[in-house]
């Protein structure tokens, strides 16, 4: 049998990054975080767009509600992991022979690059009629609406914080208007205590609102996800 002679053993050796010239401290240990971090070399391997698919798929695999036929709208959806993931489990491709085609739209400020499957459109979901034109492009109203949005960091925890929760009222307004009676709500939000309001409406619209941190959101991370199910319609 031949030795190993790596020295690496089972385990994998942690990358460790260099400082190069004109680049901060901050950035070198962004970029070593991204280096040894499991799920950004799954997504590599896996063909997502980002590690921020696992997220989705794991609170998809605790409350199910990516079923085959299902149509979802995601918003701010750029880079296109969620939507890829989506595609897959609503079968949007119909690869899933006997089952349900289901219908994924992705909205984004951005443009976004083609995601086999899925129907991208770049538009403020905020302007006026937004909600019109999703129900136009969706051909009715959505089983699912969910969001990974989050606002550019201004480097101060609570204005990031009340932000992300003013971003996240945006969408649950929207939500309102476009998803289907029994619809289900995903958004990202940050703990930090102004959350209370969106908890409170969520709960007046929604059967059960549950908030969940899933494994691939990173443990030095404030995010959670508020999972809203059974919309009242």
């Amino acid at each position: 049998m031949a030795k190993n002679t790596s020295g690496r053993g089972e385990r994998d050796l942690k990358v460790k990054v260099k400082t190069a010239r004109g680049r901060k401290l901050s950035s070198t240990l962004w970029l070593q975080r991204q280096l040894n971090d499991p799920y950004v070399r799954r997504a590599q391997a896996e063909g997502y767009r980002g590690r921020a698919a696992y997220k989705i798929l794991e609170l998809d695999d605790k409350f199910r509600f990516l079923v085959p036929g299902a149509r979802v709208v995601d918003l701010g959806c750029a880079p296109g992991g969620w939507c890829q993931v989506a595609v897959k489990r609503v079968n949007a491709l119909g690869e899933k022979s006997g089952k349900a085609v289901g219908r994924v739209l992705g909205i984004d400020l951005q443009e976004v690059d083609p995601i086999p499957g899925a129907e991208i459109h770049q538009l403020d979901f905020m302007e006026d009629d937004a909600d019109e034109k999703v129900k136009a492009w969706l051909g009715g109203k959505a089983d699912v609406v969910m969001s990974d949005m989050a606002a550019a960091s201004s480097g101060h925890k609570q204005t990031d914080h009340l932000r992300i929760i003013a971003l996240c009222e945006a969408a649950a307004q929207l939500a309102f208007d476009v998803l289907e009676e029994g619809g289900t709500f995903v958004a990202k939000v940050l703990a930090g205590g102004a959350e209370g309001d969106l908890q409170k409406l969520l709960k007046q619209k929604f059967t059960k609102v549950a908030n969940v941190k899933p494994p691939a959101s990173r443990s030095d991370s404030s995010e959670k996800f508020v999972v809203a199910t059974g919309f009242r319609g």
